[in-house]
């Protein structure tokens, strides 16, 4: 199971994300489930760092299927959209009928 943690400052934006493990949805290279998380985290890591003006900070680590990403300071508006977008895909895997069982999202405060 994918486990998706979500990191929400005390005015409720998201500032960073966590994401860990493996969906186990399908075999490694064929897992759907495991795509669109890494596609959703990964491009909204990209893009915050090509469009936005944010200071970040990543730990990765590909073997354990770990992303721990946040953000430095108050988010700006793009970096604000572009989290708030990936959360939006995530909603989605998460609420499926079809895909629930293996991601795990939740939020913590930080």
């Amino acid at each position: 199971m994918i486990r998706v943690t979500i990191y929400k400052d005390e005015k409720h934006q998201c500032v960073g994300f966590k994401a860990h493990g493996h969906a186990g949805f399908s075999e490694e290279g064929q897992d759907i489930v495991c795509a669109a998380v890494s596609v959703l985290t990964i491009n909204t890591l990209n893009a915050i760092e090509k469009f936005a003006d944010d200071r970040t900070s990543l730990v990765s680590d590909e073997s354990k299927g770990l992303i721990d990403y946040r953000l430095k300071g108050n988010p700006t508006r793009e970096a604000k959209l572009l989290l708030d977008a990936m959360v939006l895909g995530l909603e989605e895997i998460a609420e499926d009928e079809n895909y629930r069982e293996y991601m795990d999202l939740t939020y913590e405060e930080v």
